[in-house]
């Protein structure tokens, strides 16, 4: 520092004002440095830096599947918007959702220099972790059923799939069948709840689910018994993955969509637009539910809250050509 500070002819105080990025530099003095930190190859010491302040810029992010477009969708979105606020994400993946592989997770974070945790985990694994976090951690959960034990944001799983439904009831369908997703998984387990309330309070008698692993291959198998089910009209899909290998399934079948069985998916990824037929689906805000994560565990670390809550990030009906009016029989 005091090497730049003598190249760029300004005090060291102006440096580290500099690197910092604190105000009261003019623009002149500030590119002045800068210059003099290219030409000596002058990195501030972040870990000197961490120290002196008590805080790492680290947010550390514990997620157990990398293989769901949801998680990737959010964790994207952690990254951009803890980046907007000048913070690093140190990812550890829990490979086997397992009590062993959550315990090593919270271990693992204990020895890393992280500020706070944002957590992408079913609440039943967070529960099984023994380990706790290091004193003084804020945690946000994003997907979970956590409201009264941790700060949680997640997308209106419940409106979404009411939405679906009633889209299809409003189309003339008696009913609507559910492509639901694996049975651990809170968001599968919040839209099949709000898919069978929804057709009960419409006076309508749910089908049994068939139920995916949210894989189109899960989705290509379960389509093939429901291509088999001829008083099937209209499928609610837990995902849209699943939902592509249902459109193939029904296609192979021989039956047409929306012609013979209307489909909506949930998740609204880029390429359900492209599905032959364009898929109606929910879109969730996954950029939204990231960047709320991080404010939320920011605003926590600054005020060293302890309080918890829910806050739900609102979803919509995107209409494609996937769905149209039931035709008599």
């Amino acid at each position: 520092m005091a090497d730049v500070a003598r190249l760029a002819g300004v005090s060291a105080q102006t440096v580290s004002r500099v690197s910092n990025g604190f105000p009261g530099v003019t623009a002149d003095t500030r590119a002045q440095v800068l210059a003099a930190m290219r030409e000596l190859g002058y990195r501030p010491n972040s870990a000197a830096r961490a120290l002196r302040r008590g805080e790492f810029r680290t947010l550390g992010v514990i997620t157990f599947s990398l293989s769901t477009m949801g998680n990737i969708r959010t964790l994207e979105a952690i990254a951009t918007s803890a980046a907007e606020h000048g913070y690093a994400v140190t990812l550890l993946p829990v490979a086997v959702p397992t009590q062993d592989e959550v315990n090593g997770a919270f271990s693992r974070l204990g020895e890393l220099a992280v500020d706070a945790v944002i957590v992408i985990m079913e609440i039943h694994l967070l529960d099984a972790a023994t380990v706790s976090l290091p004193p003084g951690v804020q945690v946000v959960v994003a997907d979970s059923d956590a409201g009264d034990r941790y700060t949680v944001v997640d997308t209106d799983q419940a409106g979404g799939a009411r939405d679906a439904v009633r889209h299809l009831l409003d189309l003339g369908h008696d009913t609507v069948w559910h492509l639901a997703g694996p049975e651990g998984s809170f968001a599968a387990q919040r839209r099949a709840n709000a898919w069978r309330d929804t057709l009960t309070e419409a006076g309508r008698t749910p089908p049994p689910p068939v139920r995916g692993d949210w894989s189109a291959e899960s989705g290509y198998r379960a389509g093939l018994r429901l291509a088999d089910e001829p008083e099937c009209t209209a499928v609610f899909t837990a995902n849209d993955q699943m939902a592509l290998g249902l459109l193939r399934a029904l296609h192979e079948r021989g039956r047409r969509v929306p012609e013979d069985v209307s489909v909506v998916g949930f998740d609204d990824i880029p390429e359900s637009a492209s599905f032959l037929p364009p898929l109606t689906t929910i879109h969730q805000d996954f950029a939204e539910v990231g960047r709320l994560c991080v404010e939320g565990v920011l605003s926590k670390m600054r005020e060293s809250g302890t309080g918890h809550g829910t806050t739900l990030v609102p979803t919509r009906l995107v209409r494609r050509a996937s769905t149209g009016a039931r035709r008599p029989s």
